[in-house]
């Protein structure tokens, strides 16, 4: 399988920190679709071609961290979502844990950032408006995890 083959957009440049985002999306599917455990899904992940352009530390962080933290995020966004989570396509339930646990845990990342790479990952990966619906919901996110610094944003 190429590089062109993992991803939908190749001709995009992606940074290491994008790939790890991508790689953790592909771990938190199989994870949803499979339950295993996260250490499981970390070494399948880290064979896959094109791994060694990644951050795979942060890809670490971020899927233990999503796939540890996966209940309290689903309870901070399901308010926000218009349906149960059980409906939600595997890959926007994917990136919402993604989104929602960078909002939450990375707060050196700006929320603007946070939210630009996860419609980034959806419209990659994701159904056709799915990425509309990803952006809509870690807006509000956004605003109640990290209100003065989307107020400050808006002041601008």
């Amino acid at each position: 399988m190429t590089d062109n083959m993992t991803h939908a957009n190749p001709s995009k440049n992606r940074t290491p920190r994008h790939r790890a985002r991508e790689f953790a999306l592909q771990g938190l599917y199989q994870w949803l679709l499979n339950n295993e455990e996260a250490a499981k899904v970390v070494n399948n992940i880290r064979g896959a071609h094109g791994f060694d352009k990644a951050d795979g530390e942060y890809f670490a962080d971020l899927l233990r961290g999503t796939i540890k933290q996966s209940v309290e995020l689903r309870e901070m966004f399901t308010p926000l979502v218009d349906r149960g989570i059980g409906e939600l396509s595997p890959i926007e339930h994917a990136v919402l844990l993604i989104g929602a646990y960078e909002l939450k845990n990375n707060v050196e990342i700006p929320y603007r950032v946070v939210i630009n790479e996860a419609v980034e990952l959806t419209k990659s990966f994701g159904g056709i408006d799915g990425h509309k619906y990803v952006n809509g919901v870690l807006d509000k996110l956004a605003a109640q995890l990290r209100g003065d610094e989307v107020a400050a944003d808006k002041k601008r």
